[in-house]
């Protein structure tokens, strides 16, 4: 124990560093092969030290303190998090065969060193005792408690026998069966290709997506291959996968891409890459873990640590959502085969999914002379950041300055940043923009490199932030010129990543986004999404990328026009997957003679307005509920964008011409949602910011569902 608590972290193999930002390259499929087991074994030691030291106070009644039970536990679950936080991390960044194999040999050790720590019956007594004597804790270090204490009986701190047995042994193979999940869904994704090579295929493809399929058929061995002669070699990542659908006049190899698409990891004309059996054995288990810990269901078990009240209230939100965006929706198909049936198109009377993008962008064209493609080149990656960049400093007061070369990165694409704050460094993040089908999973996502706290010394750990995209590379000397919903996507990511780095709570359990209630946590990214159509923040960063002119005002008017185009799809597309989500960790049931996709198409009865093809299996892709963190939160998205958009109200309220005001008015969401973390109830957070209560006026508005 006290070797271990006196080694150097810079005497150490780098993977068992626990603090500081990684230096990646030293964390390799042999380093956590080798090493991981070593941490476990000292973090055994320390916790078993600690619980022999809590036990002889709790016997000798002496008094115990936050210094004494909560802080030595941090430290603990910090060095498990730092460390297999990077495995993890890279597994999703920079996946291989060697790497997921290592990862998923020390997945159990880890799982069950998080039980055994989640269900000590010591360590639970201490927080109890801890408890009794609440009043003398601050605000916040009694929501941290309160949640410790919540989440040890959801670990299963009060089984014991057969049932805790039984407990941890579902945890293990839950956790194996989502990285299994995951994996799949990436194999799948790269695994599938479908090589063009007749002028005839590409009819209509735009030619920034023909570079891109041309670099893609050099990568994998085409040589000579060029965007004007081809060939091309089609895939499903999104970069490629999302305009090919938008704009291939082709409508059979759209079918071809669509159908490879939806029925990813569900072992369609015999792929071994199979996720249905997955599915059940997740859902099963999940069921039979709540059940074990007295709960009726697992979206009980998910709400009882989330801000919504009930089952109920979330059905309620749904509905509400579902009741005004299906009619719209409806009437959005019918604008889509009248547009078809104007094109002389044969399919204008039986519209497919495999048509709604390719219609949907000519209606667009139509409606509002907008064209999605002709936008890309006033979209360089660079100049979206520095509008990022410049939003940020007018709203929060901070600078952000790149770094590049002062810290130890995972791919030569990413990039490194440092904020400061009146000149002084408060945090920072590396940027990992482009897809790399390859090696990466697909999405866009934040997650935590450190986490902001202070060393037993004293000495303050400032935090860092991965923030992650999949959007369209740089295509032979042309940098990666974004479409507008990777515009978006990138807004949101950053949302995260202030709301961690800009955070004031020093005690780490409740600091940035930790502690937070899931469905609260979306509240500053989609808040930060709204801004890609504020003027000042739009007109200031599209810029053509050859000559510098900038976006024309008519087209900025057309994209503000065309906001809400499509909107009752997107809203009810959203709610579909909430409430699949939500009734199959409520509803299904193992034997019940129900699969989870018969289950899944009662509810698209009333949630979609085109019915799933046969070939659909999206359920094998949707990651959200089966390799991430959203299992019966999916809704949270819809949940928080009632509380980012009534937040963006309030900047829209005081004139987004009146520049005074919205940098009062940013300052304060910084000081209450950025600033706060978990160290308040997200509702006191927002009333604290609004003055008052959430209202879902200004989402419904937003999405262009006012007139119902």
């Amino acid at each position: 124990m006290n070797a271990v608590s006196t080694a150097s972290p810079s005497s150490r193999p780098e993977i068992l560093r626990g603090e500081g930002l990684p230096l990646f390259e030293a964390v390799t499929p042999e380093a956590v092969r080798e090493h991981i087991p070593e941490l476990i074994e000292e973090l055994e030691r320390e916790l078993g030290a600690l619980e022999s030291s809590l036990e002889q106070s709790l016997a000798g009644q002496q008094a115990l303190s936050w210094e004494s039970v909560m802080d030595p536990l941090q430290r603990l679950g910090e060095r498990l998090r730092w460390s297999w936080g990077v495995v993890s991390h890279l597994n999703g960044v920079c996946n291989s065969p060697e790497l997921r194999e290592a990862h998923a040999a020390q997945q159990a050790a880890v799982v069950q060193f998080g039980n055994r720590a989640g269900q000590s019956q010591v360590i639970f007594a201490a927080l109890q005792h801890l408890n009794q004597q609440r009043e003398s804790l601050d605000g916040a270090q009694q929501r941290i408690l309160a949640a410790e204490l919540r989440d040890m009986q959801l670990r299963g701190v009060g089984l014991s026998g057969a049932a805790k047995e039984a407990f941890n042994s579902a945890s293990q193979e839950l956790a194996e069966l989502s990285t299994r999940f995951g994996n799949q869904v990436l194999d799948a994704t790269n695994r599938w290709t479908l090589r063009l090579s007749e002028q005839e295929d590409i009819v209509g493809l735009p030619i920034s997506l023909l570079e891109q399929l041309a670099q893609a058929a050099r990568e994998a061995g085409e040589t000579g291959a060029t965007a004007e002669q081809g060939p091309w070699l089609m895939g499903l990542d999104m970069p490629r996968y999302a305009p090919f659908m938008q704009y291939s006049q082709r409508r059979d190899l759209r079918q071809q891409v669509y159908t490879a698409h939806i029925s990813r990891a569900s072992g369609h004309e015999g792929d071994a890459l199979n996720n249905w059996p997955l599915i059940e054995d997740i859902l099963r288990l999940r069921s039979e873990q709540a059940q074990r810990l007295g709960y009726a269901n697992w979206a009980e078990v998910s709400i009882a640590a989330k801000m919504a009240d009930s089952e109920q209230a979330v059905e309620t939100l749904l509905e509400e959502l579902r009741a005004a965006a299906y009619p719209i929706a409806q009437q959005e198909l019918t604008a889509l085969a009248e547009c078809a049936r104007r094109h002389g198109a044969e399919e204008a009377d039986q519209l497919k999914p495999w048509d709604i993008s390719f219609w949907a962008e000519c209606l667009r064209k139509e409606s509002f002379e907008l064209d999605s493609e002709a936008l890309r080149p006033w979209f360089p990656l660079p100049q979206v950041l520095d509008g990022l960049f410049a939003l940020s400093e007018r709203l929060f007061g901070i600078t952000i300055e790149a770094a590049d070369g002062e810290a130890p990165v995972w791919h030569p694409d990413v990039r490194f940043f440092r904020i400061k704050d009146q000149g002084e460094a408060i945090a920072a993040f590396y940027l990992d923009p482009y897809s790399r089908p390859g090696s990466k999973r697909g999405g866009a996502w934040m997650d935590e490199c450190l986490v902001r706290s202070r060393k037993a010394d004293g000495t303050p750990v400032l935090p860092v932030a991965y923030l992650i995209c999949n959007q369209s590379p740089p295509v032979a000397g042309t940098p990666s010129l974004m479409r507008f919903e990777e515009v978006e996507t990138l807004f949101h990511e950053f949302g995260h990543g202030l709301q961690h780095m800009l955070t004031s709570v020093e005690r780490p359990q409740a600091a940035g986004i930790n502690g937070v209630e899931w469905d609260a946590v979306e509240l500053p990214s989609q808040f930060m999404e709204n801004w890609c159509y504020d003027r000042a923040t739009l007109m200031g960063m599209a810029r053509h990328w050859q000559n510098g002119s900038p976006l024309p005002e008519s087209e900025y008017a057309k994209l503000l026009a065309a906001r809400t185009f499509m909107g009752g799809s997107a809203t009810l597309r959203q709610v579909h997957f909430a409430l699949v989500d939500l009734k199959l960790h409520s509803q299904w049931q193992a034997g019940s003679g129900v699969s989870p996709e018969q289950l899944r198409r009662q509810i698209a009865a009333n949630t979609t307005v085109l019915a799933p093809i046969d070939e659909d299996a999206f359920l094998c892709s949707f990651g959200h509920i089966f390799a991430g963190g959203y299992a019966a939160g999916y809704y949270s998205y819809k949940w928080a964008e009632v509380l980012s958009a009534d937040a963006f109200g309030a900047f829209e309220e005081v004139g987004l011409e009146n520049e005074a005001a919205i940098q009062e008015t940013g300052r304060r969401f910084r000081n209450t949602v950025l600033s706060l973390g978990g160290s308040l109830d997200p509702k006191e957070v927002f009333e604290a910011f609004r003055g008052r209560q959430p209202r879902s006026e200004a989402l419904i508005r937003h999405s262009g569902l006012v007139a119902v």
